[in-house]
């Protein structure tokens, strides 16, 4: 294996580390929370133009956000339990 593939597979296992990390549950947190501005948005919209079908997307992609940041935050209060060093 050479020294490059070698660099990419570190810079790999480090991405995934990041993502199970707690700045990076924090992150993804965030990044979800996010989309909930384009969804409001997109609600709003189509709450004006009385458009049925529009709405009952935004309510899926709202229960999907709502999902994700529930699945993040249990993550997030599992990598906590098994913090050795945190106040109890």
């Amino acid at each position: 294996m050479s020294a490059k593939a070698i660099g990419k597979q570190s810079s790999l296992q480090k991405a995934k580390g990041f993502k199970k990390s707690r700045t990076g549950m924090y992150v993804s947190i965030a990044t979800s929370l996010f989309g909930v501005v384009g969804t409001v948005k997109r609600g709003k919209q189509a709450r004006k133009e009385g458009d049925t079908l529009q709405l009952i997307d935004v309510a899926v992609s709202a229960a999907g956000i709502v999902t994700g940041v529930a699945l993040l935050v249990r993550e997030l209060r599992r990598l906590d339990a098994g913090d050795v060093l945190a106040d109890d």
